[in-house]
């Protein structure tokens, strides 16, 4: 099912045209394609790290204006001039005046005309539609200038930007809201402004008031997650985030529609992501379900992706939702994990996605064993299921792979060592003993001192254990480690207090 759903569903936006094209309709397609790529470029690179990104939000018939050659700085001031000196033709030259400011020399001329934001905030708040959402295209324009004095000569016009999230007009609100979601992360004095404001409170009536409408919903998550990107987030704006109904609407938008795509889901699962990497306080979001939505909707991903379905972006909302996870996993305590998950089984899940994105995406699979390894760390039934559905095999032909995911594995297959003795014997019978001799040969310091933590709780649960270690030529192969560190792991294997591998960090942006 979830199969077919991908391979209808576009790559990010609503594939709906607005307006016709006309004889342009490879030009403009070939547009739209680079737009997408754009996007997803950005969203691929936060990912990677923290990202704060803007966006630029146009038609079609806006798109064709893009081939044609951009006005410079003598066009805006005239175009102000007639804006000023006008009648009822306003709306005739905002037209060209949105054009002309996606100059950037242009925007920093225009905000330095004598009451030009104030002209253009008086024609947002007119009585004239359509000149309010000329002014909110100029508006948009300059948010996206790359100077961040441009973003401070926005603060006049933020008040009814808010204001209209409450309207019903949902390519106006999708500007409003792209336009405050650009001019964030360009001042700290424009973030506490737009707080004090209420941005929060205006948001979350936004998503409430057009839940069903996923193109503003996405733009309001791009909005959201660029106000979380501050560094004092967790003082000044997560609280009130997770005091509203906010962290409730996110978790709601977590069903990508088959119509729309997966952004909408995209940008709330980076939300929570924030949210869930600020603080080791997950109470509030562990009440509302967090942890049983985000898992149920992982497997779910996880199983198109295992059977090879990555064509639409999919990993881009696999990655957030998988640190939420692990996140959430790691201030979860042990004795509610069951009723938490809503009897959403990861481990199966988790380990297939190991493997499917082992060679695509190494970096997405070791995110994933590092949530495998928050599940098992502190559940006995998890380390248990490991066992029993016969897994263990898989993760051991993983231990040859680099770039952490050895690590992360011999991390997980330490906490099952660590639950039980018994455990330790099944794990050795079925094959992690000559694995470790296998580990213990390789170069990474790390993995050699996990391995020998691992081989000594196999070796204290067993004697069999040991004599099967000798006889598999593993006392040479300590000599060999001895004699390379001089000395500095003599004592390792003796060791009366081994660590287990558990790793309960939080995985930030």
């Amino acid at each position: 099912m979830l199969n077919s759903f991908f391979a209808a569903c576009g790559m990010w936006r609503l594939n709906k045209v607005r307006h016709k094209a006309g004889g342009h309709a490879n030009n403009l397609e070939e547009l739209r394609t680079k737009r997408r790529e754009k996007e997803r470029a950005l969203r691929q690179a936060r990912r990677d790290r923290q990202l704060v990104s803007k966006r630029l939000l146009r038609n079609e018939d806006e798109e064709q204006d893009t081939m044609e050659v951009t006005p410079g700085e003598q066009d805006v001031v005239t175009l102000f001039q007639k804006l000023h000196h006008g009648g009822t033709e306003k709306e005739a030259f905002l037209r060209p005046l949105s054009k002309a400011l996606r100059n950037p020399s242009a925007q920093l001329t225009f905000i330095k005309l004598e009451n030009s934001m104030h002209l253009l905030v008086g024609l947002l708040t007119g009585s004239d539609a359509r000149c309010r959402l000329q002014a909110v295209r100029c508006l948009h324009e300059l948010s996206h200038s790359t100077h961040t004095s441009v973003a401070s000569a926005c603060l006049p016009a933020t008040p009814y930007l808010l204001t209209y999230l409450s309207g019903q007009s949902t390519k106006f609100t999708e500007l409003c809201l792209y336009t405050l979601g650009n001019i964030c992360p360009d001042s700290e004095t424009v973030k506490e402004r737009l707080l004090a404001q209420g941005i929060i409170p205006a948001l979350a009536g936004c998503i409430q008031n057009h839940r069903h409408n996923l193109a503003v919903v996405e733009a309001a998550g791009f909005a959201l997650f660029q106000l979380l990107q501050s560094k004092d987030a967790a003082q000044k704006v997560i609280p009130t985030v997770l005091a509203s109904s906010l962290p409730s609407q996110l978790l709601s938008v977590l069903t990508p529609d088959p119509d729309f795509g997966l952004a909408p889901a995209i940008e709330c699962a980076w939300c929570l992501h924030s949210l869930t990497s600020s603080s080791e306080d997950h109470r509030e979001l562990l009440a509302q379900g967090a942890l049983r939505q985000c898992g149920s909707l992982l497997v779910s991903l996880g199983g198109a992706v295992a059977d090879g379905n990555t064509d639409q972006g999919v990993e881009l909302l696999v990655c957030p939702l998988l640190r939420c996870v692990g996140n959430l996993l790691s201030s979860c305590p042990a004795e509610t994990l069951h009723s938490q998950l809503g009897g959403v089984d990861l481990v199966a899940p988790l380990c297939e996605l190991v493997v499917a994105l082992i060679h695509t995406l190494p970096a997405l699979a070791r995110e994933t064993a590092w949530v495998l390894n928050n599940l098992t760390a502190h559940s006995t039934e998890s380390c248990s299921a490991l066992l029993t559905l016969n897994l263990v095999p898989r993760l051991l032909e993983l231990l040859p792979f680099s770039q952490g995911i050895n690590t992360m594995v011999l991390r997980v297959l330490a906490n099952v060592a660590h639950k039980k003795k018994e455990f330790c014997i099944q794990l050795a019978e079925l094959g992690l003993l000559s694995a470790i001799t296998a580990t213990l040969k390789m170069a990474d310091q790390d993995i050699v001192t996990l391995s020998l933590e691992v081989l000594f709780m196999m070796i204290v649960s067993s004697p069999q254990t040991a004599e099967q270690f000798v006889s598999q030529g593993g006392l040479s192969v300590l000599e060999a480690i001895q004699y390379n560190s001089d000395g500095e792991m003599e004592n390792v294997t003796g060791s009366p207090d081994p660590i287990p591998g558990q790793l309960k960090e939080k995985e930030r942006l």
